[in-house]
């Protein structure tokens, strides 16, 4: 038999992945849902614990017995700073607590974080390393940064790991998905400098895989990696990509200018903050949208863990499409 493995963000875009794999492992995986929480298109098999991160017993109940917890949980909008850190500092400290009060034991406590913990690099050729003082640029950043060093300070008493990737794209993502929905038009918006920007991406199961090589490696306690693709990619080449899946020939390409975007995400953010509810963009967001480099190198884990992402653009893009069309989202 498998490892008892605790997955928190089980109902996300990357946890439904990564529940299927566990299982396909043999592994006895115990989720943690919040009450609230339908629970629908969970596969079979699992153990659902049901609470808060403020809610301590939960918290000991879902901790107590497994062998590793994978902490995906966490928000990507909020109104503000605080907000950010009731969704990705506060269920760290809490959920790491219970596991030092109820599992001692525990071989370690994964956290996937982000790149944007990091910031953008400074050049698009190797971009970051895991070494590189990191310099987050949004609310949502700093907030996963502080999610990580609230983690790493219980290293001395459990093993910790720490996973950032870049953009994910994948069957079940909404995010990419807006990108592909734009080009099966023969439009393509992107923000800032498009012919300078590159970007890192990874395809899901290929970063499920990273994740669980990261999460049971010995060598990895106390350690952050990059689990992402080989090599930095350009606009041009998601195109070429999506090109022969999609069918379109001709393509409208116009970016917009970043003094456009500043004022944009000013006002939409001014008009989320006064109604309470987070906001597609905000200038907050809109520091991330103009970086012209989103790169990171996974050195570092192709070194420690023997991982190399498997999947090509053109095949991850090509499994994406036609899963967005057979449900229907494209």
């Amino acid at each position: 038999m498998g490892e008892t493995i605790l997955v928190t963000g089980s109902t996300g875009f990357i946890g439904m992945r990564l529940l299927r794999f566990l299982l396909g492992e043999g592994d006895r995986v115990r989720v943690f849902l919040r009450r609230e929480s339908s629970g629908g298109g969970l596969p079979e098999g699992l153990e659902v614990i049901r609470g808060d991160f403020g809610d301590q017993q939960a918290l000991g109940r879902a901790v107590r017995g497994v062998d590793r917890i994978v902490h995906l949980a966490g928000v990507t909008k909020a109104v503000d700073e605080a907000g950010y850190d009731e969704g990705n500092l506060m269920p760290v400290r809490n959920l790491i607590d219970a596991a030092r009060r109820h599992n001692p034991s525990l071989k370690r406590f994964l956290l996937v974080s982000s790149l944007a913990a990091a910031g953008p690099a400074r050049e698009g050729v190797t971009g970051l390393s895991e070494g590189d003082l990191p310099c987050p640029v949004s609310a949502y950043g700093r907030s996963k940064l502080r999610g990580e060093k609230a983690a790493l300070e219980h290293a001395a008493f459990l093993p910790v790991t720490i996973v950032r990737p870049p953009a994910v794209y994948g069957p079940g993502d909404r995010d990419v998905l807006q990108i592909f929905q734009m080009l099966a038009r023969g439009v393509l918006v992107s923000v800032g400098n498009a012919g300078r920007q590159r970007f890192s991406m990874i395809y899901v199961d290929d970063l499920v895989r990273g994740i669980m090589a990261a999460a049971r490696s010995e060598v990895a306690a106390g350690r952050t990696y990059y689990i992402s693709g080989t090599a930095p990619l350009s606009w041009d080449e998601v195109i070429a990509a999506a090109r022969p899946v999609l069918g379109f020939r001709k393509l409208i390409r116009f970016s917009l200018p970043k003094p456009l975007v500043y004022l944009a995400g000013t006002l939409i953010g001014a008009a989320g903050s006064l109604s309470g509810k987070p906001s597609i963009i905000n200038r907050d967001k809109a520091d991330e949208l103009v970086q012209d480099y989103w790169v990171c190198s996974a050195q570092r884990a192709q070194l420690d863990l023997g991982f190399t992402a498997g999947t090509t653009l053109s095949e991850g893009v090509a499994k994406t499409i036609d899963w967005y069309r057979r449900q229907g989202w494209l």
